[in-house]
């Protein structure tokens, strides 16, 4: 290990800055940013480092730098395009036994700015110890989308509580599985949701009852439509956190694999002729399984709140007291009409877009069809395959015409996608003769148009 990492607290601290230009200015802002008392040495400067200063009481010194300007100064960084200065200002301070830093100089260097995650209080550095600063960048960029922005303000809620659990709980097997459980668990996702008067209320009742420490919890995840990439940034987090994930048959094998090795998978999947599971069964699982103390994943695919039976799921949680998250994914109608390069809404064709369940209760697609009349508005039909008949001539039926362009998407986002595209006449023939497989996802409107222009995913029309 070439370098020690180490947190410095400038906050109020003497800080030298030699230079003024556009690197020394980058520097400045940092240091600033860390509450340095920060003097610039430089006959010139720029017009932002300049403001910099003056509003936060900083000097600037429009002198060359000379030796004398490190008295007084606990920590020295040197940025100016002269190598003889640079080299003066590092030797001036090994001398004096200051700390310094020349920027790009790795041999002049007792200390190295890291490339820095900034969560205030939470920092990750990341450091190439000066091989390559472009390589540490690098890396800063991808750990940064794995580190909620929030999570600092997850830091400043536990050091709130931290003597809080300490006195209720002094045994430090106890503390640490209280807050293991706070900060990865719900207190925690409520914190990072913004609300923090539910996650101390939440603090106070578990602190309250021990019995809470085994308690478990609940995540409805919105797995999108298909794509792995789709799935945001929070339900990975989730789904990696969790003992137990319960998956339906439109959630994509990829999408599962992403659990924890360990974590227990349970098929709850339904389609029109087997369910698997009946939901009354479901809602009574995660309820069951919440209790016995685990982490429970539910897995739905697209979003959890549009014809995802999710507001069935967690009311039965919510009755019992198991704390839950909903984590809202991409519904398939946006997903697959972006893959299909159909807009859903366009300035010259559609101005309103609906989504309509599609699925038949026995010979019947149930609708009052007269409010579906509007040939602005696309219609989205969900679980649709069965009913496309009754839909096409129910449209047709209350006046829309036979040459509306409609869409059917399936397998949308996924590897295999294919689009076939018709009319509200011809529709039942392709489908008769291409016998697409659910999942598939119908489109109508003018909007289908579009398709042959701006489709770049793979497909294939009638």
């Amino acid at each position: 290990m070439d370098y020690l990492p180490v947190c410095l607290r400038l906050r109020g601290t003497p800080v030298l800055l030699v230079g003024a230009g556009t690197v020394a200015t980058r520097k400045a802002r940092l240091l600033l940013r860390a509450g340095a008392r920060l003097t610039v040495v430089a006959p010139q400067a720029s017009a932002e480092l300049q403001s910099l200063l003056a509003d936060a009481d900083g000097e600037w010194r429009r002198v060359v730098y000379s030796n004398s300007a490190q008295d007084g100064q606990a920590l020295v960084v040197a940025a100016t395009p002269d190598a003889e200065t640079n080299r003066a200002v590092y030797r001036d301070a090994c001398e004096r036994g200051i700390p310094v830093n020349v920027v790009d100089s790795p041999e002049l260097c007792s200390f190295i700015f890291p490339a820095v995650i900034d969560r205030n209080p939470l920092l990750i550095a990341i450091s190439s110890s000066g091989r390559s600063p472009v390589l540490a960048r690098l890396v800063r960029r991808k750990i940064e989308t794995l580190i909620p922005a929030a999570y600092g303000r997850l830091a400043e809620f536990a050091g709130h509580w931290r003597d809080r659990v300490r006195t209720a709980l002094p045994e430090e097997g106890a503390r640490r599985l209280f807050w293991e459980q706070a900060v990865d668990g719900a207190a925690g996702e409520l914190v990072l949701a913004g609300r923090e008067t539910e996650a101390a209320t939440l603090m106070e009742r578990r602190l309250a009852d021990s019995s809470a420490l085994h308690r478990g919890e609940v995540y409805l995840l919105g797995a999108g439509p298909g794509d792995p990439d789709l799935l945001t940034f929070k339900a990975l987090r989730l789904l990696q956190s969790a003992d137990v994930v319960l998956y339906d048959r439109l959630v994509a094998p990829a999408i599962v694999d992403m659990a924890r090795r360990d974590a227990e998978r349970i098929y709850v999947g339904k389609s029109r002729a087997d369910h698997a599971v009946p939901q009354q069964d479901i809602n009574q699982k995660l309820l069951e399984l919440a209790q016995a103390g685990k982490r429970v994943v539910r897995l739905k695919g697209g979003d959890p709140f549009i014809f995802g039976r999710g507001g069935e799921e967690i009311a039965l949680l919510a009755s019992h007291g198991i704390p839950f998250q909903v984590v809202p994914g991409i519904t398939a109608a946006s997903g697959g009409a972006c893959y299909a390069g159909i807009p859903l809404t366009h300035r010259d064709y559609a101005q309103s877009v609906r989504f309509v369940a599609g699925y038949l209760k026995g010979d019947r697609v149930e609708h009052d069809w007269q409010q579906f009349a509007s040939t602005t508005e696309t219609l989205v039909f969900y679980m649709g395959l069965m009913g496309l008949p009754v839909i096409c001539r129910e449209l047709q039926a209350i006046g829309r015409a036979p040459d509306t362009p409609v869409a059917l998407i399936e397998r949308a986002t996924m590897e295999g996608q294919r689009v076939l595209v018709g009319t509200l006449a011809t529709m039942e023939d392709i489908v008769a003769r291409e016998k697409p497989h659910a999942p598939t996802l119908i489109i109508v409107g003018d909007v289908v148009r579009l398709h042959r222009d701006l489709a770049w995913f793979g497909e294939r029309d009638g």
